[in-house]
């Protein structure tokens, strides 16, 4: 990826975390970029929307490698839990509460006015889900309750940026947390206690 198209999508990103998609104009990007107004439409031709695409597929990948490496390297699955939402809780705080996701933001906007973007925001979720299963799954927990965890744990951290934010206070994002945590921690005994022999 060329070094001003990477800017682009790194400043547009910042963007619409502090401002939203409508509230991001292609100027502000521009120079938020440091790059040509031409050259914006040198690396995305439709425009906004082509940007927009863009940003919310590449930031939905770094957001889903951070998660990886955060799971990765917790003691075991409940301690992960409890260790992304703590981060995003204190990501938060340093940030002076600006979302910390740009996904959730523009997906709330987009919804019901821009299919494509809709469909970005829907295909990141997606991913989310899928790899938070996969692991859930792999750790031992049966495989509907792994895709059903991982719904509720997307939920439940978009939920948690749009509480803590309203409130100024980590507190919902980390309550959330140990929420997750608590639930994890149950579908893992569950599976175990189903287990052939193990009941």
């Amino acid at each position: 990826m060329s070094d001003t198209r990477q800017r682009i999508i790194t400043a547009t990103a910042e963007l619409f975390r502090r401002q939203g998609y409508h509230g991001t104009s292609v100027k502000q990007v521009t120079e938020a970029a440091g790059a040509p107004f031409g050259s914006l439409y040198h690396f995305f031709p439709g425009g906004k929307e082509d940007l927009g695409d863009a940003v919310l597929r590449t930031s939905g990948q770094a957001y889903l490698e951070l998660f990886e490496v955060i799971y990765d390297a917790a003691a075991d699955p409940a301690t992960a839990m409890t260790d992304f939402f703590d981060g995003a809780a204190a990501v938060l705080e340093e940030t002076d509460y600006i979302d910390a996701c740009p996904i959730g933001t523009v997906a709330l906007e987009v919804a019901s006015t821009n299919d494509r973007l809709r469909a970005a925001t829907a295909d990141v979720f997606d991913s989310w889900v899928a790899a938070v299963a996969l692991r859930l799954e792999s750790a031992g927990v049966e495989r509907a309750a792994a895709a059903e965890l991982a719904v509720t744990l997307i939920a439940a951290v978009e939920g948690g940026f749009m509480l803590s934010r309203a409130a100024r206070s980590p507190e919902p994002m980390r309550i959330a947390g140990r929420s997750m945590r608590a639930l994890v921690e149950l579908a893992l005994t569950n599976s175990v206690l189903g287990a052939p022999g193990r009941a």
